[in-house]
């Protein structure tokens, strides 16, 4: 009998044990999962996370401070001293999704897994404005990308020079690293400019006897002549008469561009006397790159220019941003004398 009960003592005792060791297995398990496995936003939404090529695991920590909760910093510093992360830290833009565990997001960063940003190319004036803009969505430096663009051998490499450039960049929407390089930035403008110009594009060119640079320099001035995308063909027609007629295209707007100085009301005949290759007073044909980057409406103006025998236009005197035409320079002088006379009513000098 008692040994019976010894080994019945003996079995509930290992049964208890094994409860026991079960029991620490489930707890440490569900430890390890809240640890590692359960989402680490702290707000509910996507977040992002920043690393530059300067950032050590503690700045890395800091910046997470705001987007997780302190626990899942805790897991992802304990994942980067086991893998030796702190020794190859990868630069770039991380997603942190509602869900995503400490685990999941840790080999993101290790490996580099990045999420892509929606950068727009925006239509400004300068190359200047340019860096400046698309800085602010990369990591790259305005200046790093200005030097670039400032650079003939690097212009060169894409078919163009320091005043052509800027026609490689078509403003649209592009998916495209946050880490990426100048050279890589380049390139992809470069892969995306071709994209664009498509066989129709390059039939309609042709048509016209015109260059991508040509086209996208046209553009840039009808741009700048007018916001209204109804009367763009009709204006791009205007230039086309002079350029082909070999007139000089006396573009006001190319004078601002001469002078660097967009905050001209007015283009006085003092002002037309700027030495500059972009004064198309002084110079016939097209001046040697676009005075703007010209939005895919307005390359398209050009494209699709209206045929008509306009070779002079005024704005129109009631500020409606649209233009009188004229075929001979008499028409032309009375439309001026009207807009001249609005002007001086409402004192813009």
């Amino acid at each position: 009998m008692a040994k019976r009960k010894n080994k019945s003592d003996n079995k509930q005792l290992l049964k208890g044990m094994l409860y026991g060791v079960l029991a620490c297995v489930l707890v440490v398990a569900a430890a390890v999962y809240m640890f590692f496995f359960t989402s680490i936003s702290k707000t509910g939404d996507t977040a992002y996370l920043y690393i530059d090529n300067d950032d050590t695991m503690d700045s890395i920590s800091v910046k997470l401070d705001t987007l997780v909760s302190s626990q899942s910093i805790t897991a992802i510093k304990t994942l980067a001293s086991i893998t030796g992360y702190s020794s190859n830290i990868r630069s770039g833009r991380y997603a942190i999704e509602p869900g995503t565990g400490a685990l999941t997001f840790f080999r993101h960063i290790r490996n580099a897994q990045q999420s892509p940003v929606k950068l727009t190319v925006p239509s400004v004036r300068t190359k200047a404005r340019l860096a400046e803009e698309l800085s602010k969505r990369l990591m790259i430096s305005k200046q790093d990308l200005l030097s670039a663009l400032n650079d003939e051998a690097v212009c060169k490499e894409h078919g163009l020079d320091t005043m052509t450039i800027v026609s490689m960049f078509i403003p649209n929407t592009y998916e495209i690293y946050w880490n990426v390089s100048v050279e890589k930035l380049l390139a992809k403008m470069d892969t995306e400019n071709k994209n664009f110009w498509n066989d129709e594009r390059e039939r309609k060119a042709s048509d016209l006897g015109l260059s991508h640079v040509q086209v996208s320099t046209l553009a840039s001035i009808v741009e700048e002549e007018t916001a209204n995308n109804g009367e763009k063909p009709m204006i791009a027609g205007l230039y086309y008469n002079r350029y082909k007629q070999n007139m000089p295209l006396q573009a006001d707007p190319t004078i601002k561009f001469a002078l660097q100085d967009f905050s001209l009301k007015r283009i006085y005949n003092a002002l037309l006397s700027v030495v500059s290759p972009y004064n198309t007073y002084r110079n016939v044909g097209l001046p040697p790159g676009p005075i703007r980057i010209p939005s895919i409406e307005g390359i398209d103006a050009v494209l699709n220019l209206v045929h008509h025998d306009y070779i002079y236009m005024c704005a129109k005197e009631d500020f409606s941003g649209t233009h009188n035409f004229a075929k001979t320079y008499p028409e032309h002088l009375a439309n001026a004398a009207r807009y001249t006379k609005a002007l001086n009513e409402r004192g813009i000098k």
